[in-house]
């Protein structure tokens, strides 16, 4: 199997301990910053392919963030919207299986000193789906949060999951 690869305007390839290591010296700029580390996945169909981005975002609420995604592509176009959201979900899945407990373990010992000083890491799965009356995707949202949730993430939904809805959905066009 070949390694995931990631890539964002400064650097255009990199594999998982060059983000790890972006996102660990990020948070040491600032240790007493509140970071929220968020993945989420939207996808584009074309017309012999569906595109999926997976973004990776730690974002130091109130002053910056440091981003990267990675590309996948299907090569057919997937119209069945509930296959489509599951992959989507299923590569979010795939991404957060890299930040292993030892992985994460190393995020919280850069706050952990902090705590007391309102410093905070939270971690959270975007999901590009929402629960509204007018939304497609809302019958999947409970299959989807649950799936998040088993990861122990917090599982955010339309118009919370930037990640995905924002951030990824830019990449995906």
């Amino acid at each position: 199997m070949e390694p995931m690869l990631f890539q964002n305007l400064s650097h255009p390839q990199m594999d998982f301990e060059e983000v790890f290591a972006h996102i660990t010296s990020f948070m040491k700029e600032e240790p007493l910053g509140c970071y929220k580390l968020m993945l989420g996945t939207d996808s584009q169909i074309h017309t012999d392919q569906t595109l999926f981005i997976t973004g990776i975002v730690i974002h130091r609420v109130g002053k910056g963030a440091w981003a990267c995604y990675h590309k996948e592509i299907v090569p057919r176009a997937m119209k069945i919207l509930h296959e489509r959201i599951s992959y989507e979900t299923s590569l979010t899945v795939d991404i957060a299986s890299y930040f292993t407990k030892e992985k994460i373990d190393q995020l919280i010992e850069i706050v952990l000193p902090h705590i007391y000083q309102n410093a905070s890491f939270t971690i959270e799965g975007h999901i590009d789906i929402g629960a509204g009356e007018r939304n497609r995707t809302r019958a999947y949202v409970n299959e989807m949060v649950a799936r998040i949730e088993s990861l122990g993430f917090e599982p955010k939904i339309k118009p919370e999951s930037i990640t995905a809805s924002s951030y990824a959905n830019k990449y995906t066009k």
